[in-house]
């Protein structure tokens, strides 16, 4: 497995963020700040179920349905606000990206993925790790992506 399209995916959402000039969310959606956390902890979940999958695991979970926005508001607190999360960001994608280029076959385990975006995105059982990743890749990070340009001030 390579990571060239999640490169990529990642490279859309810093163009988003680079942008800058966002304003505040509708209620009820998440602020920049907000999203970038959530990203952020994702990829934590997403490194963690891949390096298991490195080491020989029979089997991973990854459940992100366990991130609400008082750990995302601690993350931003932690973090300094959107330019500390986006460097933390950009670490944490070049590490899962450097993480799935190394799977080879071990993308085609089983992984427990309970994920939940809305009401556009949600699983709830088994599926081969490489599925997961074309999830995030192809629905999860676009989805954000198009949240925080929905964010930016006209």
């Amino acid at each position: 497995m390579e990571s060239g399209g999640l490169r990529r995916a990642y490279d859309a959402v810093f163009a988003e963020i680079d942008a800058a000039g966002f304003g505040p969310p509708p209620e009820g959606q998440l602020s920049a700040e907000q999203i970038v956390a959530h990203l952020v902890a994702n990829d934590e979940l997403m490194i963690q179920a891949t390096e298991a999958l490195l080491a020989g695991s029979t089997f991973a979970y990854y459940d992100l349905d366990d991130m609400h926005r008082p750990q995302l508001d601690a993350l931003v607190a932690e973090h300094g606000g959107l330019r500390g999360l986006t460097a933390l960001l950009r670490g944490t994608s070049d590490r899962l990206c450097a993480l799935v280029d190394r799977l080879g076959l071990a993308a085609e385990t089983p992984v427990e993925t309970h994920l939940r975006e809305g009401f556009d995105l949600i699983v709830e059982e088994p599926l081969p790790w490489s599925r997961t990743l074309d999830l995030h890749t192809r629905v999860h990070l676009p989805k954000h992506q198009a949240q925080l340009h929905m964010l930016r001030s006209p």
